[in-house]
Protein backbone atom coordinates (compact mmCIF):
# COMPACT_ATOMS: atom_id res chain seq x y z
CA UNK A 1 0.00 0.00 0.00
CA UNK A 2 1.51 3.25 -0.78
CA UNK A 3 2.21 6.10 1.17
CA UNK A 4 3.75 8.52 -1.18
CA UNK A 5 1.17 11.13 -0.39
CA UNK A 6 2.02 12.06 2.94
CA UNK A 7 4.95 13.57 1.32
CA UNK A 8 2.41 16.16 -0.20
CA UNK A 9 1.86 19.53 1.06
CA UNK A 10 0.12 20.54 2.90
CA UNK A 11 1.34 18.00 5.08
CA UNK A 12 -1.40 17.95 7.61
CA UNK A 13 -4.38 17.69 5.26
CA UNK A 14 -2.68 14.89 3.32
CA UNK A 15 -2.23 12.64 6.73
CA UNK A 16 -5.79 12.75 7.40
CA UNK A 17 -6.65 12.15 3.96
CA UNK A 18 -4.32 9.10 3.99
CA UNK A 19 -6.02 7.66 7.23
CA UNK A 20 -9.37 7.96 5.28
CA UNK A 21 -8.12 6.25 2.11
CA UNK A 22 -7.70 3.06 4.81
CA UNK A 23 -11.35 2.77 6.13
CA UNK A 24 -13.49 1.32 3.94
CA UNK A 25 -16.59 4.17 4.07
CA UNK A 26 -18.76 3.23 0.91
CA UNK A 27 -22.55 4.75 1.08
CA UNK A 28 -24.71 2.64 3.54
CA UNK A 29 -21.32 1.24 4.99
CA UNK A 30 -20.03 3.92 7.47
CA UNK A 31 -20.09 2.77 10.83
CA UNK A 32 -16.10 2.30 11.00
CA UNK A 33 -15.39 5.54 9.58
CA UNK A 34 -18.37 7.19 11.58
CA UNK A 35 -16.74 5.72 14.78
CA UNK A 36 -13.55 7.10 13.44
CA UNK A 37 -14.33 10.24 13.70
CA UNK A 38 -15.56 9.51 16.91
CA UNK A 39 -12.44 8.72 18.37
CA UNK A 40 -10.77 11.47 16.20
CA UNK A 41 -13.31 14.16 18.06
CA UNK A 42 -12.58 12.40 21.54
CA UNK A 43 -8.71 12.50 21.29
CA UNK A 44 -8.42 15.78 20.89
CA UNK A 45 -10.48 16.57 24.04
CA UNK A 46 -13.34 18.34 21.54
CA UNK A 47 -17.17 17.88 22.12
CA UNK A 48 -18.22 15.29 19.95
CA UNK A 49 -21.03 12.76 19.08
CA UNK A 50 -22.79 10.86 16.38
CA UNK A 51 -26.89 11.64 16.10
CA UNK A 52 -29.31 8.47 15.79
CA UNK A 53 -28.94 8.39 11.33
CA UNK A 54 -25.21 8.79 11.40
CA UNK A 55 -24.03 12.14 11.17
CA UNK A 56 -21.31 12.87 13.49
CA UNK A 57 -20.17 16.79 15.03
CA UNK A 58 -17.48 18.03 16.65
CA UNK A 59 -17.24 21.07 18.48
CA UNK A 60 -13.97 23.49 18.69
CA UNK A 61 -14.82 26.29 20.98
CA UNK A 62 -13.40 29.51 20.20
CA UNK A 63 -10.19 31.11 21.10
CA UNK A 64 -10.17 32.94 24.32
CA UNK A 65 -11.48 36.60 23.41
CA UNK A 66 -13.21 35.39 20.12
CA UNK A 67 -16.52 33.95 21.70
CA UNK A 68 -18.93 36.74 20.42
CA UNK A 69 -17.77 35.70 16.94
CA UNK A 70 -20.45 34.26 14.77
CA UNK A 71 -20.29 30.16 14.58
CA UNK A 72 -18.66 28.73 11.90
CA UNK A 73 -19.81 25.28 10.76
CA UNK A 74 -17.57 23.29 8.40
CA UNK A 75 -19.51 20.95 6.84
CA UNK A 76 -18.86 17.42 4.39
CA UNK A 77 -19.95 13.76 3.94
CA UNK A 78 -18.43 10.62 5.25
CA UNK A 79 -19.33 8.08 2.38
CA UNK A 80 -17.51 7.75 -0.90
CA UNK A 81 -18.83 6.91 -4.30
CA UNK A 82 -17.48 2.92 -4.99
CA UNK A 83 -16.28 2.27 -8.07
CA UNK A 84 -13.97 0.36 -9.78
CA UNK A 85 -12.58 -1.56 -12.96
CA UNK A 86 -13.93 -4.44 -13.68
CA UNK A 87 -10.24 -6.59 -13.48
CA UNK A 88 -9.73 -5.19 -10.29
CA UNK A 89 -10.54 -7.29 -6.96
CA UNK A 90 -11.27 -4.58 -4.39
CA UNK A 91 -14.04 -4.90 -2.21
CA UNK A 92 -14.73 -1.53 -0.79
CA UNK A 93 -16.49 -2.67 2.21
CA UNK A 94 -13.38 -4.52 3.25
CA UNK A 95 -10.20 -2.88 1.30
CA UNK A 96 -8.28 -0.04 2.02
CA UNK A 97 -7.81 2.35 -1.38
CA UNK A 98 -4.83 2.77 -2.69
CA UNK A 99 -4.29 6.19 -3.44
CA UNK A 100 -1.08 6.77 -5.67
CA UNK A 101 0.40 10.27 -7.16
CA UNK A 102 0.61 10.67 -10.87
CA UNK A 103 1.79 13.91 -11.80
CA UNK A 104 0.03 16.19 -10.50
CA UNK A 105 -2.85 14.17 -9.32
CA UNK A 106 -3.64 11.74 -7.09
CA UNK A 107 -5.72 8.63 -7.90
CA UNK A 108 -6.49 5.08 -7.27
CA UNK A 109 -5.31 2.21 -8.90
CA UNK A 110 -8.44 0.78 -10.86
CA UNK A 111 -10.89 2.22 -8.10
CA UNK A 112 -12.79 5.44 -7.45
CA UNK A 113 -10.18 7.37 -4.64
CA UNK A 114 -13.01 8.78 -2.59
CA UNK A 115 -11.18 12.20 -2.55
CA UNK A 116 -15.30 13.30 -2.62
CA UNK A 117 -15.43 14.12 -0.09
CA UNK A 118 -12.57 12.91 1.69
CA UNK A 119 -10.33 16.20 1.11
CA UNK A 120 -13.32 18.19 2.32
CA UNK A 121 -12.97 15.76 5.74
CA UNK A 122 -9.46 16.32 5.59
CA UNK A 123 -9.41 19.72 5.61
CA UNK A 124 -11.75 20.20 8.33
CA UNK A 125 -9.99 17.81 10.73
CA UNK A 126 -6.92 19.92 10.41
CA UNK A 127 -8.70 22.80 11.29
CA UNK A 128 -10.12 21.09 14.17
CA UNK A 129 -6.44 19.91 15.57
CA UNK A 130 -4.72 23.17 14.55
CA UNK A 131 -3.44 25.28 17.48
CA UNK A 132 -2.43 28.52 15.18
CA UNK A 133 -5.85 29.76 14.53
CA UNK A 134 -7.77 32.31 16.09
CA UNK A 135 -11.18 31.62 15.91
CA UNK A 136 -14.95 31.80 16.92
CA UNK A 137 -16.98 28.98 17.33
CA UNK A 138 -16.71 25.87 14.89
CA UNK A 139 -18.44 23.14 14.55
CA UNK A 140 -17.56 20.45 11.68
CA UNK A 141 -20.48 18.13 10.77
CA UNK A 142 -19.87 15.30 8.59
CA UNK A 143 -22.56 13.90 7.36
CA UNK A 144 -23.70 10.64 6.14
CA UNK A 145 -25.02 8.96 2.81
CA UNK A 146 -24.74 11.36 0.64
CA UNK A 147 -23.88 9.83 -2.56
CA UNK A 148 -27.21 7.36 -2.52
CA UNK A 149 -29.99 9.53 -0.94
CA UNK A 150 -28.66 12.12 1.31
CA UNK A 151 -29.56 10.26 4.62
CA UNK A 152 -27.63 12.37 7.09
CA UNK A 153 -28.74 16.07 5.82
CA UNK A 154 -32.60 15.30 5.70
CA UNK A 155 -32.44 13.16 8.95
CA UNK A 156 -30.55 15.95 10.67
CA UNK A 157 -32.57 17.90 13.55
CA UNK A 158 -33.26 21.73 12.95
CA UNK A 159 -31.77 22.20 16.89
CA UNK A 160 -28.45 20.25 16.78
CA UNK A 161 -26.08 22.83 15.15
CA UNK A 162 -25.23 26.06 16.89
CA UNK A 163 -23.17 28.11 14.31
CA UNK A 164 -24.50 31.43 12.50
CA UNK A 165 -22.51 30.63 8.62
CA UNK A 166 -22.11 26.86 6.95
CA UNK A 167 -19.10 26.38 4.32
CA UNK A 168 -19.94 23.34 2.15
CA UNK A 169 -16.82 21.62 1.68
CA UNK A 170 -17.54 19.07 -0.35
CA UNK A 171 -15.40 19.38 -3.24
CA UNK A 172 -12.05 17.78 -4.17
CA UNK A 173 -10.41 20.32 -5.45
CA UNK A 174 -7.46 21.83 -4.10
CA UNK A 175 -8.96 25.70 -3.54
CA UNK A 176 -12.59 25.36 -4.46
CA UNK A 177 -15.65 25.72 -1.89
CA UNK A 178 -19.09 25.01 -3.38
CA UNK A 179 -21.66 27.88 -3.18
CA UNK A 180 -24.77 26.06 -4.60
CA UNK A 181 -25.69 22.50 -6.54
CA UNK A 182 -28.04 20.82 -8.42
CA UNK A 183 -31.26 19.34 -7.02
CA UNK A 184 -31.85 15.62 -8.67
CA UNK A 185 -33.89 13.24 -9.32
CA UNK A 186 -33.63 9.11 -10.39
CA UNK A 187 -35.07 7.71 -13.45
CA UNK A 188 -35.94 3.77 -13.26
CA UNK A 189 -37.41 2.61 -16.37
CA UNK A 190 -37.84 -1.14 -16.38
CA UNK A 191 -38.63 -3.28 -18.97
CA UNK A 192 -39.88 -6.72 -19.73
CA UNK A 193 -39.18 -9.38 -21.64
CA UNK A 194 -39.57 -13.03 -22.68
CA UNK A 195 -36.89 -15.14 -23.49
CA UNK A 196 -36.82 -16.85 -27.28
CA UNK A 197 -34.92 -19.46 -28.08
CA UNK A 198 -31.52 -19.13 -30.10
CA UNK A 199 -31.87 -19.79 -34.06
CA UNK A 200 -30.00 -22.02 -36.01
CA UNK A 201 -27.28 -20.84 -37.42
CA UNK A 202 -25.89 -18.02 -35.29
CA UNK A 203 -22.51 -17.61 -33.39
CA UNK A 204 -22.42 -16.19 -29.75
CA UNK A 205 -19.63 -12.92 -28.99
CA UNK A 206 -19.09 -11.61 -25.32
CA UNK A 207 -18.63 -7.75 -26.24
CA UNK A 208 -16.70 -5.75 -23.94
CA UNK A 209 -15.89 -1.88 -23.54
CA UNK A 210 -14.14 -0.79 -20.73
CA UNK A 211 -11.04 1.81 -20.16
CA UNK A 212 -13.54 4.70 -19.90
CA UNK A 213 -12.11 7.60 -17.11
CA UNK A 214 -16.44 7.53 -15.56
CA UNK A 215 -16.21 10.04 -13.09
CA UNK A 216 -18.86 11.94 -10.86
CA UNK A 217 -21.89 11.89 -12.75
CA UNK A 218 -22.14 15.80 -11.40
CA UNK A 219 -18.50 17.31 -10.73
CA UNK A 220 -17.75 15.80 -14.44
CA UNK A 221 -20.11 15.27 -16.36
CA UNK A 222 -18.87 18.57 -18.20
CA UNK A 223 -15.81 17.12 -19.15
CA UNK A 224 -17.59 15.25 -22.24
CA UNK A 225 -16.18 11.85 -20.97
CA UNK A 226 -17.93 9.33 -22.76
CA UNK A 227 -20.66 6.66 -21.64
CA UNK A 228 -20.01 2.99 -22.04
CA UNK A 229 -24.00 2.41 -22.15
CA UNK A 230 -24.24 5.10 -24.69
CA UNK A 231 -21.50 3.64 -26.88
CA UNK A 232 -22.38 0.39 -26.78
CA UNK A 233 -25.87 0.53 -27.47
CA UNK A 234 -24.89 2.69 -30.46
CA UNK A 235 -22.93 -0.26 -31.66
CA UNK A 236 -26.06 -2.70 -30.95
CA UNK A 237 -28.44 -0.89 -32.76
CA UNK A 238 -26.10 -0.66 -35.50
CA UNK A 239 -25.72 -4.54 -35.35
CA UNK A 240 -29.34 -5.11 -35.01
CA UNK A 241 -29.71 -3.46 -38.21
CA UNK A 242 -26.40 -4.88 -40.48
CA UNK A 243 -25.67 -8.31 -39.03
CA UNK A 244 -29.32 -9.43 -37.38
CA UNK A 245 -27.27 -9.51 -34.17
CA UNK A 246 -29.29 -10.70 -31.09
CA UNK A 247 -29.18 -9.68 -27.33
CA UNK A 248 -28.83 -12.17 -24.65
CA UNK A 249 -27.65 -10.10 -21.72
CA UNK A 250 -26.52 -6.33 -20.90
CA UNK A 251 -24.65 -5.08 -18.11
CA UNK A 252 -23.31 -1.40 -18.09
CA UNK A 253 -22.79 0.44 -15.60
CA UNK A 254 -22.79 0.20 -11.58
CA UNK A 255 -23.93 3.63 -9.84
CA UNK A 256 -26.73 6.10 -10.35
CA UNK A 257 -24.00 8.91 -9.94
CA UNK A 258 -21.07 7.32 -11.41
CA UNK A 259 -20.49 8.15 -15.57
CA UNK A 260 -20.34 4.52 -16.57
CA UNK A 261 -16.99 3.50 -17.86
CA UNK A 262 -17.62 0.22 -18.33
CA UNK A 263 -20.26 -2.23 -20.16
CA UNK A 264 -20.50 -5.47 -21.40
CA UNK A 265 -23.11 -7.88 -23.47
CA UNK A 266 -23.60 -11.66 -25.00
CA UNK A 267 -25.00 -11.39 -28.59
CA UNK A 268 -25.50 -13.72 -31.50
CA UNK A 269 -24.87 -13.25 -35.08
CA UNK A 270 -25.63 -15.51 -37.76
CA UNK A 271 -22.78 -17.39 -38.10
CA UNK A 272 -22.31 -16.86 -42.32
CA UNK A 273 -21.68 -13.08 -41.13
CA UNK A 274 -19.34 -13.59 -38.20
CA UNK A 275 -16.06 -12.21 -39.94
CA UNK A 276 -17.49 -9.24 -41.12
CA UNK A 277 -19.22 -8.34 -37.35
CA UNK A 278 -15.88 -8.83 -36.12
CA UNK A 279 -14.43 -6.32 -38.40
CA UNK A 280 -17.26 -3.85 -37.59
CA UNK A 281 -16.14 -4.27 -34.14
CA UNK A 282 -12.58 -3.08 -34.58
CA UNK A 283 -14.28 -0.69 -37.03
CA UNK A 284 -16.73 1.22 -34.31
CA UNK A 285 -13.54 1.03 -31.60
CA UNK A 286 -11.71 2.93 -34.18
CA UNK A 287 -14.32 5.40 -34.98
CA UNK A 288 -15.38 5.76 -30.41
CA UNK A 289 -11.56 6.15 -30.04
CA UNK A 290 -11.36 9.07 -33.13
CA UNK A 291 -14.32 10.51 -31.17
CA UNK A 292 -13.19 11.01 -27.89
CA UNK A 293 -8.94 11.02 -28.61
CA UNK A 294 -8.84 13.45 -26.10
CA UNK A 295 -11.09 12.90 -23.60
CA UNK A 296 -10.81 8.74 -23.54
CA UNK A 297 -7.41 7.55 -24.72
CA UNK A 298 -7.54 4.13 -23.38
CA UNK A 299 -11.12 3.37 -24.09
CA UNK A 300 -10.90 -0.26 -25.31
CA UNK A 301 -13.53 -2.38 -27.10
CA UNK A 302 -13.51 -5.83 -27.22
CA UNK A 303 -14.84 -9.01 -28.98
CA UNK A 304 -14.41 -12.62 -28.03
CA UNK A 305 -16.54 -16.01 -29.09
CA UNK A 306 -18.83 -17.22 -26.42
CA UNK A 307 -20.65 -20.67 -25.74
CA UNK A 308 -24.33 -20.02 -27.34
CA UNK A 309 -26.71 -18.55 -24.69
CA UNK A 310 -29.63 -20.86 -23.32
CA UNK A 311 -31.89 -18.14 -24.45
CA UNK A 312 -32.21 -14.54 -25.56
CA UNK A 313 -34.46 -10.93 -25.53
CA UNK A 314 -36.93 -11.14 -27.69
CA UNK A 315 -36.60 -9.20 -30.74
CA UNK A 316 -39.88 -6.44 -29.95
CA UNK A 317 -38.56 -5.61 -26.38
CA UNK A 318 -34.29 -5.66 -27.91
CA UNK A 319 -35.46 -2.95 -30.45
CA UNK A 320 -37.28 -1.29 -28.08
CA UNK A 321 -34.59 -1.01 -25.89
CA UNK A 322 -32.00 0.17 -28.19
CA UNK A 323 -34.54 2.60 -29.72
CA UNK A 324 -35.52 4.15 -26.33
CA UNK A 325 -31.26 4.18 -24.68
CA UNK A 326 -30.32 5.73 -27.99
CA UNK A 327 -32.81 8.73 -27.47
CA UNK A 328 -32.65 9.10 -23.95
CA UNK A 329 -30.77 12.46 -23.84
CA UNK A 330 -27.12 11.96 -21.58
CA UNK A 331 -24.49 14.56 -20.55
CA UNK A 332 -24.69 18.89 -20.17
CA UNK A 333 -28.70 19.21 -21.01
CA UNK A 334 -28.37 23.32 -20.46
CA UNK A 335 -25.43 25.37 -18.73
CA UNK A 336 -26.32 28.25 -16.49
CA UNK A 337 -27.29 31.68 -17.84
CA UNK A 338 -26.05 33.14 -14.47
CA UNK A 339 -22.76 31.43 -14.16
CA UNK A 340 -20.00 31.10 -16.42
CA UNK A 341 -18.82 27.40 -16.66
CA UNK A 342 -21.88 25.86 -14.43
CA UNK A 343 -23.95 23.27 -15.57
CA UNK A 344 -27.50 23.88 -15.17
CA UNK A 345 -28.83 20.45 -15.95
CA UNK A 346 -27.58 17.04 -16.75
CA UNK A 347 -28.47 13.56 -17.01
CA UNK A 348 -25.94 10.56 -16.28
CA UNK A 349 -27.68 7.06 -18.58
CA UNK A 350 -25.93 5.10 -15.53
CA UNK A 351 -27.02 1.95 -15.60
CA UNK A 352 -28.52 -0.81 -18.35
CA UNK A 353 -28.46 -3.95 -16.70
CA UNK A 354 -30.93 -7.22 -17.65
CA UNK A 355 -31.76 -10.94 -16.04
CA UNK A 356 -34.82 -12.47 -14.38
CA UNK A 357 -37.06 -11.18 -17.36
CA UNK A 358 -36.89 -8.24 -16.75
CA UNK A 359 -34.38 -4.44 -18.27
CA UNK A 360 -33.76 -2.17 -15.98
CA UNK A 361 -32.13 1.61 -17.28
CA UNK A 362 -31.23 4.48 -14.66
CA UNK A 363 -30.80 7.48 -15.19
CA UNK A 364 -29.47 10.19 -12.42
CA UNK A 365 -31.30 13.91 -13.40
CA UNK A 366 -29.61 16.98 -11.84
CA UNK A 367 -30.83 20.32 -12.55
CA UNK A 368 -30.23 23.65 -10.10
CA UNK A 369 -33.77 25.05 -11.53
CA UNK A 370 -36.72 22.82 -10.13
CA UNK A 371 -38.97 23.68 -13.58
CA UNK A 372 -36.11 22.11 -15.87
CA UNK A 373 -35.66 19.85 -13.66
CA UNK A 374 -39.16 19.04 -14.25
CA UNK A 375 -38.67 19.16 -18.06
CA UNK A 376 -36.03 16.56 -18.12
CA UNK A 377 -37.89 14.36 -15.97
CA UNK A 378 -41.11 14.69 -18.31
CA UNK A 379 -38.83 14.42 -21.65
CA UNK A 380 -36.97 11.23 -20.24
CA UNK A 381 -40.31 9.27 -19.41
CA UNK A 382 -41.87 10.70 -22.38
CA UNK A 383 -39.19 8.63 -24.11
CA UNK A 384 -39.41 5.30 -22.02
CA UNK A 385 -43.58 5.22 -22.48
CA UNK A 386 -43.28 5.58 -25.93
CA UNK A 387 -40.88 2.27 -25.56
CA UNK A 388 -43.04 0.59 -23.87
CA UNK A 389 -41.23 0.58 -20.89
CA UNK A 390 -42.42 1.27 -16.84
CA UNK A 391 -41.05 4.12 -15.43
CA UNK A 392 -40.56 5.80 -12.11
CA UNK A 393 -39.05 8.33 -10.13
CA UNK A 394 -37.60 8.27 -6.83
CA UNK A 395 -34.51 9.85 -4.58
CA UNK A 396 -36.20 13.72 -5.12
CA UNK A 397 -33.40 16.05 -3.01
CA UNK A 398 -33.37 19.81 -3.64
CA UNK A 399 -31.21 22.33 -5.48
CA UNK A 400 -29.25 24.89 -3.59
CA UNK A 401 -29.59 27.96 -6.06
CA UNK A 402 -25.69 29.85 -5.76
CA UNK A 403 -26.34 33.14 -4.27
CA UNK A 404 -23.41 35.25 -5.39
CA UNK A 405 -24.60 38.09 -2.98
CA UNK A 406 -23.54 36.43 -0.28
CA UNK A 407 -22.04 38.43 2.18
CA UNK A 408 -19.97 35.18 3.14
CA UNK A 409 -18.58 35.40 -0.36
CA UNK A 410 -17.23 39.21 0.48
Amino acid sequence: MSKEILNLEPKVIWKHFYSLTQIPRPSKFEDRIQDFMVNYGNSLGLETFKDEVGNVIIRKPATPGMEDRKGVILQGHLDMVPQKNSDIDHDFTKDPINAVVDGDWVTAEGTTLGADNGMGVAAAMAVLESTDMVHGPIEALFTCDEETGMTGAFGLKGDVLKGDILINMDSEDEGELYIGCAGGTNANAEFTYTEEAVPAGFKAYKLALTGLKGGHSGVDIPLQRGNSNKLLNRFLRSSATKFGLRLASIDGGSLRNAIPRESFATVVVPADKAGEFEAYVTACGDVFKAELSETEPFMTFDVEAADLPESLIDSATQTALFNAVYAVPNGVIRMSDNMEGLVETSNNLAIVKSGNGKINVLTLIRSSVDSAKQDLENMIESVFQLAGAKIVFDGQYPGWKPNVDSPILK
